[in-house]
């Protein structure tokens, strides 16, 4: 299955190798590709796992575009953020 997310506080190429590595840690998930320019993540599963992927990305402080997005979500966006440039 392919999953299309459109999230909020998506900034760089560290933001994005976070988000890789997140959801590639689900059960399930094949594949993952991020799109810097649109804010958007793409996701290949075995199975659906939409609202899965949409926790995930919440807890790492990236939430669906038109879902929450206070004050925690964008600090741990900064925090993911700076995490990916370092592992990457």
């Amino acid at each position: 299955m392919k999953t299309t997310i459109q999230i909020e506080n998506l900034k760089c190429g560290g933001c994005a190798a976070t988000i890789s590595k997140g959801l590639l840690n689900i059960d399930g998930v094949t594949d993952v590709a991020v799109d810097v320019d649109a804010s958007t993540v793409h996701v290949t599963s075995t199975s659906a796992l939409d609202e899965q992927l949409k926790d995930k990305l919440s807890s790492m402080g990236y939430p669906e575009v038109g879902a929450n997005n206070n004050l925690i979500h964008k600090t741990k966006s900064y925090i993911s953020c700076a995490t990916g440039k370092m592992s990457s």
